[in-house]
């Protein structure tokens, strides 16, 4: 089970606690430049990258999620790569509607209800699989930094409310590496939410930021008016509550816990009871749901969300300039 991240991660400057990791965090960050420098594996096809510079909770696979809609209803045959947090896939595996969440994670559940996907540490052989399988565009959830396979294009998801943190690498901050180093390997942000913490500001002026907002889907609006409790496990709790906000919703109480959290069903049980005491709905997020035992899938509501772009014609236009021609 995944710890949550300290709170002077979220600190201006860090503090004390920031300051003593300092040196820790010069590794790491060396550590990850020579290890993105290494030469992958070039595709025959396309391969676009949704990363980011911090650990969890940026927006990757509902960005990931929208893109690959969009290149299904255009006709081209995506197929989506994934490392698979939180399953126990060694190897390669291609997601079946019939595998658990606790074999190939939570992540590519959702994604395979949208375009064929991979499973796999090793994005290389993933992208090998994918492309024999039929593959003409590849769409990499999460693996910015991992050099396995060579990139045509990166971006980099930048979450408005929680920016790049307080700007340090792990352990002083929430960085994977500096975001100059992330920068440099992107041909374009994402910026998801307003920019809260100035994040943009971190990021060179000459870098491209796309601008896009989460709404609530057709699930989370059907909660409009209801009292709810949310239960969660995910890097960010705070953002779904954000969302049951938005439907109009009234959150009476919630339960968290860390990213790719597998509940119990002792856990469950007392979730339940819980909003039974207070009179309200028991709802979750769609990656939540993946991971919950059969007989708690239809006590528990889902709500969805989905994005908003600012300016539709851009993200339209990227993903044109992608597709290499004879596709469509």
């Amino acid at each position: 089970m995944r710890l949550r991240p300290p709170a002077f991660w979220q600190t201006e400057g860090g503090g004390l606690a920031a300051a003593l990791l300092a040196p820790f965090a010069a590794v790491v960050a060396r550590a990850a430049r020579a290890r993105v420098a290494r030469p992958g594996f070039r595709a025959a096809v396309p391969v676009l990258c949704i990363g980011n510079a911090t650990l969890g909770g940026a927006g990757k696979t509902t960005l990931a999620l929208d893109l690959g809609a969009r290149l299904r209803a255009a006709g081209v045959a995506v197929h989506f790569l994934t490392r698979g947090y939180g399953g126990r896939v060694r190897g390669v595996r291609h997601v079946a509607p019939d595998d658990a969440a606790a074999v190939v994670g939570d992540e590519p559940k959702l994604l395979a209800a949208i375009a064929p996907t991979w499973v796999g540490a090793d994005r290389a052989a993933s992208a090998r699989a994918a492309i024999a399988a039929g593959a003409e565009f590849l769409l990499m959830d999460d693996g910015l930094q991992n050099p396995g396979l060579e990139k045509t294009l990166s971006l980099l998801v930048v979450d408005g409310a929680s920016g790049f943190g307080n700007g340090l690498v792990i352990p002083a901050g929430p960085l994977r590496e500096t975001v100059a180093d992330a920068a440099s390997r992107v041909g374009a942000a994402v910026l998801i939410g307003d920019d809260q913490r100035r994040a943009l500001a971190r990021l060179p002026p000459a870098l491209p930021v796309l601008r896009a907002r989460l709404v609530p889907g057709p699930g989370a609006r059907a909660l409009a008016g209801l009292r709810v409790y949310a239960l969660a496990g995910i890097a960010r709790p705070e953002k779904f509550h954000a969302t049951l906000a938005a439907t109009g919703a009234v959150l009476v109480g919630h339960a968290d816990f860390p990213d790719h959290h597998r509940f119990t069903a002792a856990e469950l049980h007392r979730a339940l009871a819980e909003a039974a005491r207070l009179g309200a709905r028991p709802v979750t997020t769609p990656k939540d749901a993946t991971r919950l035992p059969p007989a708690f899938q239809n006590a528990i509501a889902i709500a969805d969300v989905g994005l908003v772009w600012e300016n539709p014609d851009e993200i339209a236009a990227l993903l044109a300039g992608l597709v290499t021609p004879g596709e469509k």
